[in-house]
């Protein structure tokens, strides 16, 4: 699992994440257009600052701040959706198991 923090005004992804995963901030949204959302390719990159969705890391990295925390995770950029179909689909197993675990989605009814 990767994590986003903001330094200096610019947004970086931490290491991968198995252990000892610091307490953060999840952004819920309505996704845009695939043109118009931040990807993880695009944080990799040093890109993606034009994109309409950009505003919403932005609000994203204020609210954690307010809010005591160093970390946030925003779907559409921490996961790398380019190694697997199933990640595309947004059933990748590794990090529905880790989001379980730290209690931020149920495991069905």
């Amino acid at each position: 699992m990767r994590l986003l923090e903001c330094s200096d005004g610019k947004f970086k992804l931490t290491k991968d994440l198995i252990h000892d995963i610091p307490r953060y901030a999840i952004l819920s949204h309505i996704w845009g257009l695939d043109t118009e959302e931040v990807t993880f390719r695009n944080l990799v990159d040093g890109t993606g600052e034009d994109k309409t969705g950009y505003h919403k890391l932005r609000f994203c990295a204020e609210q954690a701040r307010r809010d005591g925390l160093q970390y946030f995770w925003v779907d559409t950029c921490c996961i790398d959706k380019s190694w697997c179909t199933r990640c595309a689909l947004g059933t990748c197993p590794r990090e529905q198991q880790l989001l379980q675990r730290s209690g931020y989605i149920g495991t069905g009814p």
